[in-house]
């Protein structure tokens, strides 16, 4: 049980959670209103932090050159800063490219997740893991077969649906965070 000050602390908190609902959920409409600039975004925002992780690494990997693995972290490095570079420098490139590994994550996480479901068959719910599966393989076949019209539009669509989420979780939390104490 929390003790009276920290759960009066964490109620107090509500209003933030609650600012942080308001942000995420504008931000998800927002983004469903215009998923190509959603998508640019997107694409933008992954080749900083490509770029920014490889820079790190890279600097990382000069501290530690008497290792036997500098040559593989600096290359990991090098590769980083360079996949962060090309989606910074083309990103309609970068959003073809991050669609298609979007695709390809859906239909490997859903054949993988079928298969599961398959295993799981005498149990209960095993229904819904197969229900989850088949909608990730129906979600890569409708990207790869409208490909790639919707490279421009996916991965905002994505990132809308993740920001909507968000900002109901954050609702609930803040909801649950006002009540905290008062019950």
């Amino acid at each position: 049980m929390l003790q009276a000050t920290q759960s009066e602390r964490m109620r107090k908190s509500w209003v933030w959670m609650a600012v942080l609902a308001v942000i995420s959920i504008v931000g998800g409409v927002l983004a469903l209103a215009n998923p190509f600039a959603a998508t640019l975004a997107a694409t933008l925002l992954a080749g900083w932090a490509f770029a920014f992780l490889g820079l790190v690494q890279i600097i990382q990997a000069f501290q530690i050159r008497d290792w036997s693995g500098f040559l593989w972290a600096l290359m990991f490095g090098v590769i980083t800063l360079v996949v962060g570079a090309v989606l910074l420098l083309d990103p309609l490139a970068g959003m073809v490219s991050l669609t298609i590994l979007v695709a390809c994550l859906f239909l490997f996480t859903g054949v993988v997740k079928t298969m599961y479901a398959l295993s799981l068959r005498p149990m209960s719910g095993w229904g819904w893991v197969l229900a989850s599966g088949l909608v990730s393989i129906l979600l890569a076949l409708m990207i790869l077969t409208n490909f790639p019209v919707s490279a421009a539009t996916v991965l905002g669509i994505l990132l809308a649906i993740e920001l909507l989420s968000n900002g109901v979780l954050f609702l609930f939390v803040a909801l649950g965070l006002r009540r905290l104490g008062t019950v």
